[in-house]
């Protein structure tokens, strides 16, 4: 079985009570959860995504394991707050350089895009709770083990965030077309990076909280790129214009 996946009524149950992260719950599609109402019930107080699937469902996801008509999917890695990301940028000494992804429901994309932002030195990543890749174990595959140095946060509301960022003085760039290239514009300073989920973009109440959209020059026939490539290409330009002025001969050359 995946380490990820806890199946059963009390081991669920203790794993609630307990807050360990829960990214994802199934239930066996009822009118009401019947005997699993109390995890229900918990689910959606702590805010926790679910969703009433057939038992033939649970049965795959469960390998040949009693389900009791629940199945949970923990995180790969504990998820941390916004202010922990913060305070890690402050204890660093450094300007908060922010990665914030709406709706990234590829566990790939996400754990390239979690693999470049260690390296280009993000200081945290954060995703929505509904609708985005949690912390599963394919996500830290993808991520190369970039998953263990990365500080992740998973939030409810992803507009509510950004406004709280943005009182802590950081200036948030949403990524999409039609923007300003990045080439031309400032990203130095205290920067969230926002980039929108495969084939949609940014939700519009997401764009309408940025301070400025911004964008990739696209010079060929294609007009977009795959999100993990996007957010990979800005995230270093941000990085080049940070390292702007000083000696890069500490730093690590890829091949």
């Amino acid at each position: 079985m995946e380490e990820n996946i806890i199946c059963g009524r009390n081991a669920v149950l203790e794993l609630l009570k307990a807050n360990q992260p829960v990214h994802k719950i199934l239930l066996r599609s009822e009118k009401s959860a019947g005997r699993n109402s109390d995890i229900l019930s918990l689910a959606k107080e702590k805010g926790i995504p679910y969703q009433f699937v057939d038992n033939s469902v649970l049965n795959k996801h469960s390998f040949g394991e009693k389900h009791q008509g629940v199945v949970a999917f923990t995180a790969a890695k504990e998820y941390v707050t916004p202010q922990d990301i913060l305070e890690l940028a402050r204890e660093k000494g450094e300007d908060p350089f922010i990665l914030v992804l709406d709706e990234i429901e590829d566990p790939h994309n996400l754990g390239a895009l979690l693999r470049t932002a260690d390296a280009a030195g993000v200081h945290g990543v954060i995703i929505p709770k509904r609708r985005s890749a949690g912390l599963t174990p394919a996500v830290a595959r993808a991520s190369a083990g970039a998953l263990a140095y990365v500080p992740v946060a998973r939030v409810s509301n992803l507009v509510q965030t950004l406004k709280y960022l943005q009182e802590q003085g950081c200036w948030v760039s949403g990524a999409e077309m039609g923007g300003q290239s990045i080439y031309q514009t400032d990203l130095t300073g205290p920067r969230v990076l926002v980039i929108g989920g495969e084939d949609k973009g940014l939700g519009r109440l997401v764009k309408d909280t940025c301070d400025e959209i911004i964008s990739l020059p696209m010079c060929g026939k294609i007009t977009s790129l795959n999100a993990s490539v996007a957010g990979s290409l800005i995230m270093y330009e941000v990085r080049r214009q940070r390292n702007q002025g000083l000696s890069d001969t500490t730093g690590q050359s890829s091949p």
